[in-house]
């Protein structure tokens, strides 16, 4: 067994395990990061994760804190513009429309949007060449013993990490917040998200559109264009089964169903991604630190995936943290 002496490990390779690590490495401590699964960073691989993450003013500003901005910033779309639509029947109709412009309230775009796959594949590229961070996949977080001084945390792979602090990053069903002690308490909704990227024919305008019908939102968040052509990223709220069945359709006939469901706002769409199905879980761990540990994002507390919600909890955990 090899152990190695840290300052911080940081269980869990996702954007807020990632942006943990650049953050308290940045911070001048060495890090050790471990994950048993390699970030998927193409958007066609098995696993990728096809959502959007709309990053509020305050993420970005400790994506430049920490300087990690400039790197993400060539890939991001502004948001100049929030617009809810609420739609009736089937096929949808609109019955009324509300629109929030950035300009009114600030200099700055309300956020700046990001595909998930792109962000991690920036992070992970800036984290491999960090000479304080050591980047292990592969292996896990599987137990530990809580000292006065520091953490002895056992991998799965049989290695062991003495750190001064664990930081959970581990998702909703997170090991080290089992080992630690802590609970969480659970809701499901009997609701799925489809995620996917979409072209269509009417420019976004840099507006994100949320167009409201039984099942919940349907959202379109403005992306870069793609293959000469406008192009969004698309999460879905379903039911549960509803959105398997929808998941199974040919892609002609969903990209159909989506346009429909969409009131056709952007024209008509095509499918520029695999679609990816999502459980939509609240969760909430009873307490957000114990002896020389800390818990972050899904790890402490998972909501549904609207209004860009989950993720920029996340980073504001890290701020709380730092």
């Amino acid at each position: 067994m090899a152990r190695t002496h840290t300052d911080i490990l940081v269980a869990g390779g996702g954007i807020a395990g990632l942006t943990a690590a650049a953050a308290c490495a940045h911070a001048g401590y060495s890090v050790v990061l471990v994950s048993p699964d390699t970030p998927v960073t193409q958007p066609a691989a098995d696993g990728s994760d096809l959502r959007s993450t709309a990053f509020l003013q305050p993420a970005v500003a400790l994506f430049d804190k920490i300087g990690l901005w400039s790197d993400l910033a060539p890939q991001a779309t502004a948001l100049e513009g929030l617009r809810i639509v609420d739609s009736t029947g089937w096929p949808p109709e609109v019955r009324t429309t509300r629109e929030f412009r950035a300009a009114d309230i600030s200099d700055d775009p309300f956020g700046w949007n990001l595909l998930n796959w792109q962000t991690l594949g920036r992070l992970v590229t800036v984290l491999d060449a960090h000479p304080a961070v050591d980047l292990r996949y592969g292996t896990a977080f599987k137990s530990m013993v809580q000292r006065d001084r520091e953490v002895i945390a056992a991998l799965t792979n049989g290695d062991s990490i003495a750190a001064r602090l664990v930081v959970a990053a581990d998702g909703r069903a997170s090991a080290v917040r089992e080992a630690a002690g802590i609970t969480a308490t659970t809701t499901r909704y009997g609701q799925k998200a489809l995620a996917f990227v979409v072209g269509h024919d009417i420019p976004h305008e840099n507006v994100s559109t949320e167009v409201y019908n039984e099942g919940g939102p349907f959202t379109m968040v403005p992306l870069p264009d793609q293959d000469g052509q406008p192009a969004s990223a698309i999460v879905w709220m379903n039911p549960a089964a509803k959105a398997l069945d929808l998941a199974e359709l040919p892609d002609d006939a969903f990209a159909a169903q989506a346009s429909e469901r969409s009131c056709h706002w952007l024209g008509p769409m095509t499918l520029k991604s695999p679609r990816r199905v999502w459980p939509i879980i609240s969760q909430r761990a009873t307490a957000l630190t114990a002896p020389r540990v800390a818990l972050l994002a899904e790890a402490a507390h998972d909501v549904t995936p609207i209004e860009a919600q989950v993720l920029n909890t996340s980073l504001n955990d890290i701020t709380a943290l730092l």
